[in-house]
């Protein structure tokens, strides 16, 4: 294997298993001020996947879809409200990820019930009971 191809090999391996910030964020129509407040183990990758809806002005978020189409991509704009700082740096062992995702989950519910992003105020669609 040539030097550049091993060099490759090993910061794709380093990245993958790197901590990535997670945590919670939300997309705001800055139209109508509606919100839609979502969860993520990988917070940077979110943000990629909302800048590429937005350059292409496709969108797979169903939620956000009907504003989308009347307002256009570039009345969106992706928040971090939280993020969840890790307590090692190698996350390989799948029972931590598991942990992170318990966490990220409950941020998610707390940040839900502090902003309340139904109806008039956002995308998300209440918990059945």
């Amino acid at each position: 294997m040539s030097l550049d191809k091993q060099k490759k090999k090993e910061l794709a391996s380093a990245y993958a298993q790197s901590f990535r910030p997670m945590g919670v964020y939300q997309i705001r129509n800055v139209k109508n001020g509606k919100i839609l407040v979502l969860g993520s183990m990988d917070l940077p990758g979110a943000r990629n996947r909302f800048a590429f809806f937005q350059q292409t002005n496709m969108n797979s978020i169903n939620e956000l879809k009907q504003d989308w189409k009347e307002h256009g991509g570039d009345s969106f704009v992706f928040e971090e409200l939280d993020q969840i700082k890790p307590r090692e740096e190698n996350l390989n062992d799948i029972s931590e990820l598991k942990e992170y995702q318990e966490e990220v989950d409950a941020l998610l519910e707390l940040w839900i019930e502090k902003l309340q992003p139904f109806g008039d105020k956002g995308y998300n669609k209440p918990k059945r009971k």
